[in-house]
């Protein structure tokens, strides 16, 4: 069972460790939420884009018949997607998910992407040439929309993800109700050092997608395959996926490994029981690659004004 938790700035308590479930189509995310529900996670993350929610929503519903859960042992995550940050679309776009997931509330909803595409329920709007057709959509308007979802009773919190500092900034500034996560690809190749820094200031806590990084297409690296890496695996009897899942809950921050394979989930479960020094955790920080190591650059996005890896993140 994984029970461990970390409170946010609202109150409400989120599992350390949770399921992440993007590119999970039909049959193969809907077993996978299964088991990981029976094997004990509590925290289930999906979002709008990643056309998964209703085989998620079948899934949990499933095991809330069976009596393995009851809807407010799992803490769900969805996101808003970038056709949908004007103002007017953002329940109907919260109202979407529910529906397709088969609940009354997630308790966490973030903001995808600083980045608004054309609005509508076309996700990938393109132009004739192929390129994503931009909005000018003001996110801190979009905001003022996220916390009537909060109002309403449709999400418990609210955050946001892929969000630079200086946006996090402005969302904070206009805040009514202050975003509680901000969700960002985080691994010992793209520490982000600062960025969490920043964050834990606020009172807003990092969630780390894809924290085991994968395969950088740019510099053809994985720290999968990194000696230092392997060398802690070997010393602590683990493997190198849960000694990069281990160094980011020792930073604090919440992690959300995807797997769909049964085996591989339980093993992301199984790093409570041993933690790393001060000087391994310093020595794995100093791995970090900077922008080089970010494996999703969304450089399709990468021509609006609000494109977040541009300078500082």
């Amino acid at each position: 069972m994984v029970s461990e938790t970390v409170e946010l700035n609202n109150g409400a308590k989120m599992p350390v460790l949770g399921l992440g479930t993007s590119g999970g189509y039909e049959n193969e995310v809907k077993q996978a939420v299964l088991d990981a529900l029976d094997l004990g996670y509590r925290h289930i993350d999906t979002a709008h884009y990643y056309r998964n929610e209703k085989e998620i929503g079948q899934a949990l519903n499933r095991k809330i018949d069976e009596g393995v859960v009851r809807r407010e042992d799992v803490f769900l995550v969805s996101k808003l997607w970038n056709t949908f940050h004007n103002e007017n679309s953002v329940l109907p776009a919260i109202k979407r998910s529910l529906s397709d997931l088969g609940v009354d509330y997630v308790d966490l909803y973030l903001v995808h992407w600083p980045v608004a595409l054309k609005d509508g329920w076309d996700l990938e709007p393109k132009d004739s040439e192929g390129r994503f057709i931009l909005s000018d959509s003001d996110f801190t308007k979009t905001w003022k929309a996220m916390e009537q979802c909060v109002k309403l009773g449709l999400a418990k919190s609210i955050g946001l993800s892929n969000f630079n500092r200086s946006q996090i900034q402005r969302i904070w500034d206009v805040a009514e109700i202050k975003p509680v996560v901000n969700q960002v690809e985080c691994h010992p190749y793209l520490a982000i050092k600062e960025h969490v820094e920043f964050c834990k200031s606020k009172g807003i806590v990092v969630t780390a997608y894809r924290p085991i990084a994968g395969h950088n297409k740019l510099s053809d690296t994985s720290p999968i395959n990194d000696p230092l890496i392997n060398q802690l695996a070997e010393k602590y009897g683990k493997n190198p996926a849960q000694i990069m899942l281990r160094l980011q809950l020792q930073r604090g921050i919440v992690v959300i490994p995807k797997s769909t394979n049964k085996q591989r989930m339980k093993s992301n479960m199984e790093v409570f029981d041993f933690q790393l020094s001060s000087d391994e955790m310093e020595a794995l920080l100093q791995l970090d690659k900077g922008e080089a190591g970010r494996t999703i650059p969304a450089e399709e996005i990468k021509n609006h004004k609000e494109y977040p890896f541009s300078g500082e993140f």
